[in-house]
Formats: C-alpha cells, structure tokens, sequence
C-alpha cells in the first residue's frame, strides 16, 4: 500500500502532499521556482472572489496569463476554450473572405446581390473547415502535451488525486477545515468540481485569435487580385490559384512559431495549474513536443518546400 506523505502548510495550517507546490486551501506558495521570477510564469497569491467575465480571461490569457489562467482554476467549468475555438473559426472564416475578395469572376458584379451570396458561402466554407481542422489539430496537441506532462509530473495521476479516483485523498480535502486566509471565498482552491481538462487546455490556443486576425491582414495585403473567366466561385482553378500563392507559406511560418513557442507557455501554465505541480519540469516536454508538431505539421509543408 503505497502512503502519501504531506506537509502542513504554515499560513492555513491545511496538510498538503509533499509534492504541491502552492497549498490547495489558500493558495500560498509552498515552493518556488527560479523560473517564477519572470512575470509570465509567477504564480499568483491574490485573493479571488469571483470568476472573471469570458471577455476579461481572453484579454489574461493573451497578455497576462498567469493571471488567466489563476482564475479560470478556480471556476474551471467556466473557462472559455470552447468559446476561443469558435472565434478563432470565425476568424478563419473572415480570411477565406479576405482570399475570396481578391478575385474578380466574369459578369458579376462586385456589390451584386450574386456576389453577396458567393462571399457568404465562402466565408462559411471557411469557417466550416477551420472549426473541425482547429478541433482536430488541438485535440491532438492537447493528446500529445498530456503525454508529455505524465511523463515529467504525472500529470493523468495528479488530476485523479485532486478531482477524483483517489477518494481517500479528495476526502481528506473535503473534510479539512476551511482557512480564513483561504483566497477563494466559500470552498478551497482544490474545489468539489472536475477538472475540466480538456476545455481548460484548449485556453492554451488563445493565441491563435490574435494570430489569425493577423494573418487575416496579410492576406487583404499580399495577396494579389486574380481576373477569372469564370463566374463559379467553387471550382478547381479558383482553389488551385489561392493555395499556390506564396502568402501561404507566410502564414505557414506564423502558425508555427505560435505552435512551437506561445502556445507551449500557455500550456504550461494550464498544466501547471491544473496538477499543482512543477512550472519548469512541464515546460521542458511541452516546449519540445510544440517545436516537433511545428517542424513535421507546418515547416515541411510543400508551401515552404516549394
């Protein structure tokens, strides 16, 4: 029978497992990493009342995510991964919009009725395609970064024992009694929720909404205008001349620095949050499992290859 041991925390006077790195009750830092001196990766000690509005942790988790992603913890039922994934198809969908508008067909009219009508089926076309590709592709890193923390943290194991599967453990938090320096009002920070792992996770791909408006602005500049003989906006000519322009291989470049370095911070911070475990030791496997996916998804694409 395997024992676990703990440590009482000194300001709630609550018993942690030894391998926790803030207290579980009150959110005091029990460790402290070299790595935590850098702003982006501090954990955070400040009281929280309540859940930020959805608008307020998107804004966090592009600019501020540490902050982001200490208060999605403590209400992770109300982090918004799948909101940010739906953006960021209606992003996408605008940039097949913004690749639709450089083409000119034959007999239609450019604020036509006929138009209006191709540029709204494009656009969904778009939005369609990038919601599953998106879907999929975050699924799969999600998959492939939960791999890699088991590997460094336990990752898997640690979320049983915080929010089920080891229910010896999860009641002694529940019975345990609650601080007065507790920083979340009305329970603990371990909370009698799920984990939300997957919909906490997909947080991490935030970026990509500031990444795509971008992206969305290079193609309404680099892309060049196209005279077409044809008046059908959905044939193979049409699709043949937008995937074979080099704007492509610019926004391919874009993609995967975003894979390989911003995405993997954020993921860091969701993993580390969830598991209370080690900010450098979920960094390392992280960091390298985005910089792999970047290289074999985006830089030896036959955009970039030629």
């Amino acid at each position: 029978m395997q024992i676990t041991s703990f440590h009482r925390c000194p300001r709630c006077g609550n018993e942690n497992t030894a391998d926790s790195f803030v207290c579980n009750f009150c959110g005091f830092r029990l460790k402290v990493e070299k790595l935590e001196r850098f702003s982006i990766f501090k954990r955070l000690e400040e009281e929280w009342v309540a859940p930020a509005p959805w608008y307020i942790k998107i804004f966090w988790l592009l600019f501020r995510p540490n902050r982001a992603f200490h208060d999605i913890n403590h209400k992770r039922s109300n982090a918004p991964g799948w909101l940010i994934l739906l953006f960021s198809s209606l992003l996408y969908g605008l940039m097949g919009l913004a690749f639709f508008s450089h083409f000119n067909f034959a007999g239609i009219d450019t604020y036509s009725l006929t138009r209006l009508v191709f540029n709204l089926s494009f656009f969904a076309t778009f939005f369609i395609f990038g919601f599953v590709t998106q879907l999929i592709l975050f699924a799969i890193l999600i998959w492939l970064f939960t791999k890699g923390a088991n590997v460094a943290v336990g990752f898997t194991q640690r979320l049983e024992t915080r929010f089920g599967g080891l229910k010896e453990t999860q009641e002694k938090y529940k019975e345990a009694e609650i601080s007065p320096f507790s920083i979340y009002k009305g329970g603990t920070m371990l909370q009698l929720e799920g984990s939300y792992k997957f919909k906490m996770m997909l947080c991490a791909f935030t970026p990509f909404l500031l990444i795509n408006a971008i992206k969305i602005l290079i193609v309404l500049v680099g892309f060049p205008n196209v005279n077409t003989s044809t008046s059908l906006p959905f044939n193979d000519t049409i699709f043949n001349q937008m995937f074979a322009s080099g704007t492509w291989a610019v926004l391919d470049v874009i993609d995967a620095l975003t894979i390989a370095i911003w995405v993997p911070i954020l993921m860091t911070l969701s993993i580390r949050e969830l598991s209370n475990s080690s900010t450098i030791r979920v960094l390392i496997p992280t960091v390298i499992i985005g910089v792999l996916v970047a290289i074999l998804y985006y830089f030896l694409r036959p955009t970039l290859l030629g």
